[in-house]
């Protein structure tokens, strides 16, 4: 078999690398009985190869181009310009120009193509790279397909295609070119078909784009083409649009933009008929590839030709299920602030320790709800707990239970189905404070059943450490659902609750519990953003120690770091703080995440930070000014409600209820603390195993064992054996799923339901949120994605897209929080109540329009920002 030049019958599954991506699926559309593919040819990447070695220049320029970051755009188009100009030089070779002859005089002399660009790195599940090469429509004469084939090479080093190349991952040298040269189809209408809706992502709800012509006015913009949605058979909607142009083939070759007459344009490119055959196709062929398919077809009498078809690549993956019921499933990543992908190790260590029934997709976690649903009670549930901490989950699930996507079961009146809630009960005096020695007797009991895991792991190694960390999880889960412990954290979450709600209705007064909530003891978090101000303190003095922390790139810190003036008494303040904290880390529900004891080298612009921005003493002063707010905010409500009817009883109550705040809404933060306490213990011992295994040839590195489940290492350390290719296999979906944004509520549909505010007093321009930490606050935004990155000035506003408790340090330099995801009761909620910074959660794409540098306003207690 030619190698050079390959027909669509001759390709097969082994031969991506000769035809790319979009030859590869030509030849299997091509197979597919019923399928109508125009006849064509692939002339193959050894083509290309071929070519290239004819060219002097290029191997050079190619070395350079790989030297380029994507933001260089000078570099990339000079030298892409002279990458493209060296190959539309290149001579073909002459098997390869004598092949195309041969097919060319196959199909007749007056026949005309299309020639289009077949990367070995497009058209594939994990990137589309669609429209990143060139495509040339009706082509005629051997010479010019010959010059044309030219083009498509040089396409692949246009700059937006060497652009996303960088920005992918994918190695310049390692991506060929194929190109394709089809029958060329003159239609008179043409368009694209989605298998699964790519705005709302429902596998069931098809879409088809229709004009008249070839199908380049749509891709370029020129018109706005008919739209039609279609599920089953059925038409769900169809728009008309305003199709005054089209592109037509000329017959001397090439093509033109004609105006559609006036009586045409608001004629559809398509019957009913046959928009629902289409449709049919479309399914067909979703069938076959075995995934929803991004499809190109075209028009001609009255037979549907498909010139293309490529996976969809932005679709989230969907939970498997056992069933054909309907689903809805909850993001467990937007409730614990940590919406990054897990790798296999973590998945699993968290299922180890949720009582919840919890389904994977997309490297994520997710609560599928729908038996919930299917209840009166269970809605209300809810609408009331989940809804309550999270309006756009609220209206997400409002936009369901409306829907009636998950049959009710009898007895849901009307207004439960609204999602109404019934009218508060009269207010009464709360229930009896439990005592606060409750919470230093838990913080004790966890720190000695930690200290005592630290010590018997060391003995354990084999199949008996695995067996004996099973166990361990077990004493964890007893730890973290202690119903002692859940006791004090709702006490202080309900104090908090009937503060504000009562605070509001006898004063009139917003978020009282957030003032009320200031420098609070036994709250382990907020504790550690203080922590660091300490550390700070100790370097301040040393400008050697401070010097070397601003030029630190890697190396051996601890003993550089030792040889400085200074430097012992920072390595002691810098070693007691991780002694403490050093087994937390961004995304650290996840125990495959580098803790920063095993990179303390992330701590460091955080202290350089503090040393800029903060006085000598800072967290005291910090921690002292907001307990004189706290105190002086209940000295006021008191004295203000004595002024009210039955003044002393209501001043009572709330006494007691601030007394709640102040002992127990602290302590909430804990329990999470507990968990990556073990999490570090567990990794660490787990990491010597892997040691082992990698000295026994089972794995290549000790990381290898993050993309094993935790019961697939333990057979692994039990028995020996292990396929490598499954961790292969998983390295390539986690490189996948972690390009993807899941959300934060999906249908076994596949349909995302975002959820909206339903707001209409806000200022126009404004970005709407959930206030979650009262006050304004004006200042400079800093929109940071990881937090090694944050440069901070004293009064910056953070603005990113989640923050875990790893994001503390950074709290006590700034004045103002805004995220993208988040709750009443999610960390940067807790945290930034306590440091007294306003703050606004939920807000949808924050970080995209929000511009780092901009100046905003930040309404805390009514929920929005402003861009001034």
């Amino acid at each position: 078999m030619n190698t050079l030049v390959l027909s669509f019958q001759e390709m097969d599954d082994t031969q991506l690398h000769l035809v790319g991506g979009k030859g590869l699926n030509l030849g299997k559309l091509a197979a597919i009985p019923g399928i109508n593919v125009p006849e064509g040819f692939c002339v193959t990447t050894e083509g290309f190869k071929q070519a290239l070695l004819s060219s002097r220049e290029y191997p050079a320029l190619l070395q350079k181009l790989n030297l380029i970051h994507a933001e260089d755009r000078t570099q990339i188009a000079d030298i892409s310009g002279r990458i493209r100009q060296a190959i539309l030089e290149a001579e073909i070779s002459s098997t390869v120009v004598h092949a195309v002859a041969h097919y060319l005089s196959r199909f007749g002399e007056q026949q005309a193509y299309a020639i289009r660009s077949s990367a070995t790195a497009e058209d594939l599940p994990q990137a589309s790279f669609a429209g990143q090469q060139d495509s040339y429509l009706n082509i005629t004469s051997l010479d010019a397909v010959l010059q044309h084939i030219r083009k498509c090479w040089a396409s692949l080093y246009t700059d937006r295609a060497v652009v996303y190349r960088i920005q992918n991952g994918f190695d310049h040298s390692q991506v060929h070119l194929a190109v394709i040269i089809q029958k060329m189809i003159i239609p008179q209408a043409s368009g694209i078909m989605f298998t699964a809706d790519p705005v709302t992502c429902s596998r069931k709800l098809l879409t088809i784009d229709a004009g008249f012509g070839l199908g380049e006015a749509m891709v370029s913009g020129l018109v706005t083409p008919d739209s039609y949605k279609v599920q089953g058979e059925d038409i769900l909607e169809q728009r008309i649009g305003g199709k005054q142009a089209a592109v037509y083939a000329l017959k001397e070759g090439g093509t033109e933009i004609r105006p559609v007459a006036p009586g045409q344009q608001q004629e559809p490119a398509l019957t009913a008929e046959q928009v629902l055959r289409l449709a049919r196709t479309g399914r067909e062929i979703e069938a076959y590839f075995g995934s929803p398919q991004d499809i190109e077809w075209c028009l001609a009498g009255d037979e549907f030709y498909i010139v293309q078809s490529r996976p969809v690549t932005t679709l989230y993956p969907v939970p498997e299920v056992n069933d054909q019921d309907n689903h809805v499933y909850v993001s467990v990543g937007h409730q614990q602030m940590m919406t990054d992908s897990m790798k296999p190790l973590g998945l699993s260590f968290y299922l180890m320790i949720t009582p919840a029934p919890m389904t994977k997709a997309g490297g994520r976690l997710f609560v599928d709800i729908a038996r919930m649903l299917a209840t009166p009670e269970g809605c209300d549930l809810l609408l009331n707990n989940l809804g309550g901490s999270d309006p756009l989950f609220r209206d997400a699930i409002q936009t369901i239970i409306e829907r009636e996507f998950i049959p009710i079961t009898a007895g849901r009146d009307h207004n439960s189905r609204s999602g109404r809630q019934a009218a508060p009960p009269a207010w009464s005096e709360p229930a009896p404070a439990p005592d606060p020695a409750a919470v230093k007797l838990l913080i004790r009991r966890n720190e000695a059943s930690v200290e005592e895991l630290r010590q018997t792991i060391r003995t354990k190694s084999g199949a008996v450490l695995m067996d004996y960390i099973q166990e361990d999880v077990q004493q964890l889960k007893q730890l973290l659902f202690d119903p002692q412990s859940i006791s004090l954290i709702m006490a202080g979450m309900n104090a908090s609750a009937w503060i504000n709600e009562q605070m509001n209705e006898w004063l009139g007064e917003k978020n009282a519990a957030d003032t009320l909530s200031q420098s609070v003891p036994d709250n382990i978090t907020s504790e550690m953003g203080l922590a660091l101000l300490d550390v700070a303190d100790v370097i301040r003095p040393y400008p050697e120690v401070i010097g070397y922390l601003q030029q630190f790139q890697a190396g051996q810190w601890r003993e550089e770091m030792a040889e400085l003036d200074g430097g012992v008494e920072a390595l002691k303040a810098v070693q007691a703080y991780l002694d403490k904290y050093g087994m937390r880390c961004t995304g650290e529900i996840d125990i495959t995440r580098t803790r920063w004891s095993e990179q303390p080298s992330i701590l460091f612009p955080l202290i350089l930070n503090n040393i800029k921005n903060a006085a000598p003493g800072a967290s005291r002063q910090k921690f002292a000014r907001g307990l004189e707010e706290a105190m002086n905010k209940e000295q006021e409500l008191i004295s203000r409600l004595m002024q009210l009817p039955d003044g002393e009883q209501k001043a009572a109550a709330a006494r007691q209820q601030i007394s709640l705040i102040r002992n127990f809404s602290g302590y909430r933060e804990y329990p999470k603390y507990g968990i990556v306490n073990r999490y570090f213990v567990y990794k660490q011992a787990l990491l010597k195993e892997a040691e082992l295994l990698v000295q026994e040839g089972h794995i290549q590195t000790v990381e290898d064992i993050f993309y094993l489940t935790f019961q697939e290492l333990r057979e692994t350390v039990s028995t020996g054996t292990l396929d490598y290719r499954l961790i292969s296999n998983r390295k390539e979906e986690y490189e996948i799923y972690d390009r993807l944004t899941p959300p934060r509520m999906m249908t076994s549909d596949g349909e995302i339901i975002t959820g909206r505010y339903h707001r209409g007093d806000l200022p126009e321009g404004a970005l709407a949120g959930l206030p979650v930490s009262a006050g304004v606050v004006e200042g400079r935004a800093r929109v940071i994605g990881r937090i090694e990155e944050a440069n901070l000035e004293a009064g910056d506003i953070l603005v990113t897209a989640f923050t875990d408790p790893s994001w503390t340090p950074l709290f006590v330099s700034i004045k103002g929080l805004v995220t993208e995801v988040g709750g009443l009761m999610t960390h940067g909620a807790v945290i930034a109540r306590e440091y007294g910074l306003p703050a606004v959660v939920g807000v949808e794409q924050a970080t995209s329009i929000i511009q780092d540098g901009q100046r905003i306003r930040v309404h805390g207690t009514e929920g929005y920002i402003e861009i001034l």
